[in-house]
C-alpha cells in the first residue's frame, strides 16, 4: 500500500529519533567503562561524545537498509525481529565490557579475539557478504576519524598501539556497524499507520 509524503516524513523521523536515541544511550554506557577502566582519558561530560555517537548510529541505521534496496535481501540468512535486536545490543555491550575488563597477555591478543568476536557477531546477525563489507567501511571510517580526534588533542587513548588508537578499535567499530544497521534494518520494517488508516488515505 502506497505511502504519502507525510508519512514517509514520519516515519524517517521516527527511526532518525530512535537510532539517535540508542547512540547516546550506548555512548553513555560505554564511554564511562572506558574511563573506568583507563582506556582513554576523555572526560565523561564532555558533551559532544554522546551526540557524535548518537550521529554515526543515524548513519549506519539508515545506510544499511539504502543499500538492501540496492542489491535486495536473497543472501540474508537472518530475519530481523525485536528479538534479535536486542541480542544484538547485548552482544556489542558484552563485546565493549570484554575489552576492557577482560586480562590479555598483550594488545595483539585482545584485537585477535575481538575480531573473531566481531566475525562471530556478524555470522550471528547478519551473513551477508555486502553487510561485512559494510562494517569493514565503518570500522575503517570510524578509525580514521578517531585518530583525527586523537591528533586534534580532543580524545586520548591510553598505552596506544596502532598509529595513536588501540589496535583493537577496528573491531569494536566493525561491531558496532553490525549493531546498528541490524537496528536500522528493523526500524525501516516497522509501519507505524495502521492498516485501516492506510485505507482511510487510500
Amino acid at each position: 500500500m502506497s505511502r504519502t509524503p507525510l508519512m514517509e516524513a514520519f516515519r524517517l523521523a521516527f527511526r532518525v529519533g530512535v537510532l539517535f536515541s540508542v547512540g547516546i544511550l550506548c555512548s553513555m554506557v560505554l564511554n564511562p567503562l572506558q574511563i573506568q577502566h583507563r582506556v582513554t582519558t576523555l572526560s565523561m561530560f564532555t558533551w559532544w561524545v554522546a551526540p557524535c555517537c548518537g550521529a554515526a548510529a543515524v548513519f549506519i541505521g539508515l545506510v544499511y537498509p539504502c543499500v538492501d534496496d540496492c542489491v535486495g535481501h536473497g543472501d540474508s540468512a537472518i530475519l530481523t525481529d525485536w528479538t534479535s535486536v536486542m541480542r544484538c545490543l547485548v552482544v556489542f555491550l558484552g563485546i565493549n565490557q570484554a575489552s576492557v575488563s577482560i586480562p590479555y597477555s598483550d594488545d595483539q591478543h585482545l584485537a585477535l579475539s575481538l575480531a573473531a568476536m566481531s566475525l562471530g557477531m556478524w555470522f550471528l546477525f547478519d551473513r551477508t557478504a555486502y553487510g561485512f563489507g559494510l562494517g569493514i567501511s565503518v570500522a575503517a571510517l570510524a578509525t580514521f576519524v578517531a585518530q583525527i580526534f586523537v591528533f586534534s588533542d580532543f580524545y586520548t587513548y591510553t598505552h596506544p598501539d596502532f598509529l595513536f588508537v588501540r589496535s583493537w578499535l577496528p573491531a569494536i567499530f566493525f561491531c558496532g556497524g553490525v549493531t546498528f544497521g541490524h537496528l536500522g534494518r528493523k526500524l525501516a520494517d516497522v509501519d507505524l499507520v495502521p492498516l485501516n488508516m492506510h485505507e482511510k488515505v487510500e
